[in-house]
C-alpha cells in the first residue's frame, strides 16, 4: 500500500498537470455592487448560466463550505479557501484527483474596477477534467463576467 502511494506521489510530481483560464473586464460599478452579487451565493445562477444551484452553509468567509450544481453536471462540494472583503474570494471544488479553484478578484484602476475571474485546475486528473469540463468553462466564463458587470452597473 505504501509503495503504491509513493508511486502515485512520484507520478503526480513528475507529470503534474495544471490548466487555467482567465477573463478580465473593466466596470463602472462600485466594489460594493460587485461584492453584493458575489456574496449572494444562492443567486450565482442569475449571472452565471453554467450554475444551476449554489448554496453556502454559513457566512461568506474563508473555511465555509457549500454545494454547487453546474449546468448538466452533478452536485459538487466546494470550500471558500480565501476571502478578502470587497476585494477577492476563491472557492475550491474537489474532483477525483483534481482540485478546481475559482478565483475572483477586483482591482481598482484609474478607469474603474477591473473584475477578473480565473479558474485553475491542478492534480493528477487535470488532463481529463480540462477536456471534459474545462472547455465549457472557458467558453462560459466571459459571458458570466459580462453579465455580472451588467447587473452590477444596473443596480
Amino acid at each position: 500500500m505504501h509503495v503504491l502511494y509513493l508511486h502515485l506521489q512520484l507520478c503526480q510530481a513528475k507529470y503534474f498537470n495544471m490548466w487555467t483560464t482567465e477573463v478580465s473586464r473593466k466596470t463602472t460599478a462600485s466594489k460594493e455592487q460587485i461584492w453584493k452579487l458575489w456574496t449572494d451565493v444562492s443567486n450565482w445562477n442569475v449571472w452565471d448560466s453554467e450554475v444551476e444551484i449554489s448554496e453556502l452553509f454559513g457566512q461568506f468567509q474563508t473555511g465555509t463550505k457549500g454545494i454547487l450544481k453546474p449546468a448538466g453536471g452533478p452536485k459538487t462540494k466546494f470550500e471558500m479557501i480565501e476571502c478578502t472583503n470587497f476585494k477577492s474570494f476563491t472557492d475550491r471544488s474537489f474532483l477525483p484527483l483534481c482540485k478546481m479553484d475559482f478565483i475572483h478578484t477586483m482591482t481598482e484602476t484609474k478607469d474603474g474596477i477591473e473584475i477578473t475571474h480565473k479558474v485553475v485546475m491542478t492534480g493528477f486528473m487535470t488532463f481529463l477534467f480540462s477536456k471534459v469540463i474545462g472547455s465549457k468553462i472557458k467558453v462560459g466564463l466571459p459571458f458570466a463576467v459580462e453579465k455580472l458587470i451588467k447587473l452590477a452597473e444596473k443596480n
